[in-house]
């Protein structure tokens, strides 16, 4: 057997979560975001309503906790941010981790603006500042949105609250993992769940909210034919665990050692599950009494998922009701703290990578890296070019860049470098719920071949027709440029020499109760 996992010497202890609550809020807090909200119920909807539930749990099943799982493995086993945990893993895959990171400095860049719309439409409920046609007022007098190429042109209402949003984010990123991040979601998550129950009971206590919540549920069985709804159940599950790109990795890292594993993945699987369809009965309650009031049915309706679900449905809702501001208020402020949390994670990632390749504390990696991706968040999300850059750059990072990362770390760490025997004793070595052969088979075979077919699919279509019907220029500079950089970036820092050697490190030993015979080898051959 191995000697007991040791951190490179002459560091100072990592930084650790007080107890497994703290992480399972804050795994929770990253899980549940933007697009638990504003997407799932849309997807639901398009895709067999209430027979969409079926197809939705067998992803989570088969690729959503399975892929948890194997991130809390790594992280926990090899006790780093994502570069450091690929480092020890294998010399050769620590671009995948950089790769995982850049992807994280990407989406920070874009998300963190979506947070600073919803707390600007928070003030806006109080008096229902857009007015009769909130389409307009949004792409019009709030975003001044322009022609689809790169502007200059700051909007000053976007500016303020973006600011201030980068400022908070960074404020309790420099605190540290306990005072900062953890504080924050042991506050947060427990008020957005108050204010989401809020919100859903009073959506369903309209009128026409029954029709709404009909609508949602009535499973239409034939979709589950369809290889699409299928598709569109793993995508979902697949981009609201907050999978794949380095968070899970880099938070399970933070665990105490005989931390529980695999009853917390489940834990934070349903959870994740639960809010999106608690989000599903909200949202459709409100569009059931926007149909009433209209006088149309539900399915007559337009803009039910999205951006114009949050900034320009809900406004039309929210003019029509009775206490219109208070539910704003709450729709909008819930919004605002789920980005927040999901953002706080994304940071981390690049926070803890830096911290531990240049060898900074944590104030440090949160000034100076929060100060750039601030500048340049702010430069490209100020504008009145905002909306389609972060349109264009969304899709193309999540669509290919995060699934690209998936495919890649499933089939390297399932295929070539064989280390799911290990990962597995590693899980099983601990209190929860036990892991069998059948993850193994879910992580190294059926995940690589399900993510792997959407990823194909995913670059047929954008390189098939122009994306929204961008021009082919715009879209090699966003979207294939923002996957590039991210490409580039990580052969770069992983070229750049580590302040204190990530090589100097023994992985914890696992009893032989717990290893197959391949393990068994391998830990033999590794030992000192």
């Amino acid at each position: 057997m191995t000697a007991p996992a040791s951190p490179p010497s002459g560091t100072a202890p990592r930084e650790q979560w007080t107890g497994q609550l703290g992480f399972v809020l804050a795994a929770i807090g990253s899980a549940v975001g933007l697009g638990n909200i504003w997407r799932f119920p849309g997807v639901a909807y398009e895709n067999g309503g209430g027979a969409f539930l079926i197809p939705y749990l067998v992803a989570l099943l088969t690729a959503g906790v399975p892929i948890l799982l194997l991130d809390y493995s790594l992280g926990h086993r090899f006790r780093g941010a994502t570069p450091t945990v690929f480092r020890r893993l294998h010399r050769r895959a620590e671009p995948l981790g950089w790769f995982q990171v850049a992807l994280s400095c990407a989406i920070t860049l874009y998300y963190t603006v979506i947070i600073a719309w919803a707390a600007s439409y928070m003030l806006f409920s109080v008096n229902q500042a857009w007015g009769d046609d909130p389409g307009t007022f949004l792409v019009g007098d709030y975003l001044q949105v322009g022609d689809p190429t790169f502007s200059l042109q700051v909007v000053p209402q976007v500016l303020i609250p973006l600011v201030v949003i980068w400022v908070v984010a960074i404020g309790i990123l420099a605190l540290g993992l306990q005072k900062g991040v953890e504080r924050a979601n042991k506050i947060f998550i427990p008020l957005l769940l108050v204010m989401f129950l809020a919100l859903v009971v009073r959506a369903v206590t309209l009128d026409g909210a029954m029709d709404g919540l009909n609508a949602f549920f009535t499973p239409d069985w034939q979709a589950l034919a369809n290889p699409g709804v299928w598709i569109a159940a793993y995508t979902q599950i697949f981009f609201s665990l907050s999978i794949a790109f380095g968070i899970m990795i880099t938070y399970s890292s933070y665990l105490r050692r005989r931390a529980n594993l695999t009853s917390t993945g489940f834990v934070v699987g349903f959870a994740n599950s639960s809010f999106e369809l608690l989000a599903g009965i909200g949202v459709f309650a409100a569009l059931g009494f926007m149909a009433f009031q209209t006088g149309v049915t539900v399915d007559q309706l337009d803009n039910i998922a999205g951006v114009t679900l949050a900034f320009v449905a809900f406004p039309q809702i929210i003019s029509m009701m009775p206490g219109g501001a208070v539910f704003g208020i709450l729709f909008f402020g819930s919004l605002t703290l789920a980005g927040l949390t999901s953002l706080l994670s994304i940071l981390q990632v690049t926070s803890a990578a830096v911290q531990e390749k240049f060898g900074i504390t944590p104030r440090q990696a949160a000034l100076r890296i929060g100060g750039v991706a601030a500048l340049l968040s702010i430069a490209l999300f100020s504008t009145t070019s905002a909306l389609h850059v972060l349109d264009t750059m969304d899709t193309y990072v999540n669509e290919v860049g995060v699934l690209t990362s998936a495919v890649v770390m499933t089939v390297l760490v399932g295929l070539v470098l064989r280390r799911l025997g290990d990962l597995r004793a590693h899980l099983n070595d601990r209190v929860g719920v036990p892991v069998g052969r059948w993850w193994s088979v879910l992580v190294g075979v059926v995940v690589p071949v399900v993510l792997g077919y959407m990823l194909v699919a995913s670059v047929v279509g954008l390189v098939s027709e122009p994306y929204e019907g961008y021009s082919w220029t715009f879209l090699g500079v966003v979207g294939w440029g923002t996957l590039g950089v991210t490409a580039v970036l990580a052969l770069v820092l992983t070229l750049v020499r580590w302040r204190r050697d990530p090589d100097d490190f023994v992985p914890q030993a696992l009893p032989d109760r717990v290893l197959n015979p391949r393990s068994r080898r391998r830990a033999t051959e590794e030992a000192p």
